[in-house]
């Protein structure tokens, strides 16, 4: 009797495991794969604005939840890719986008790094310069004269 009462909670218990993870699962239904793709294109470019980095198609936070149902929503209303991307930018700020739109705001971000490139192959082109002048710059009458006389008192000792 124990170990049958025991059989029934660890079935019951699987159950309700069971149950709960079913309740995290979403299922979205699209008649085209066109759709498909550009439902799965725009949740995976729109970060959670409540988990660290991370898309709102990897998070189980309920804001997340809610934006994936707007996307979905809006597609079905037949609204364009940069509509829906609007949209959450007016709700939750630019932090939403993985790729923040060029702006005044956003420019020092995307013009830094061909700015810090720019400079360096500069310096380089600089410093090869300075280096190949020096090199190939003849000595002076004094220089030779120096020159000579400490090689020939490097012979003589």
């Amino acid at each position: 009797m124990a170990v049958i009462r025991l059989a029934l909670i660890g079935i019951l218990t699987l159950l309700m495991a069971g149950t709960l993870q079913a309740g995290a699962i979403e299922v979205r239904e699209f008649d085209d794969p066109v759709m498909e793709q550009r439902y799965r294109s725009l949740t995976a470019s729109l970060r959670c604005p409540t988990c660290e980095n991370q898309a709102i198609n990897d998070s189980d936070a309920p804001v997340s939840r809610d934006m994936r149902n707007h996307v979905y929503m809006m597609l079905m209303d037949g609204r364009a890719d940069m509509e829906i991307r609007d949209f959450m930018v007016e709700r939750f700020g630019n932090y939403v986008l993985y790729n923040p739109r060029l702006e005044g705001r956003t420019f020092l971000l995307w013009g830094l790094p061909a700015g810090l490139v720019l400079a360096g192959g500069v310096l380089v082109a600089l410093v090869v310069r300075a280096r190949r002048n020096a090199s190939a710059r003849e000595l002076s009458a004094e220089e030779r004269a120096r020159l000579e006389a400490l090689i020939n008192r490097g012979r003589t000792e």
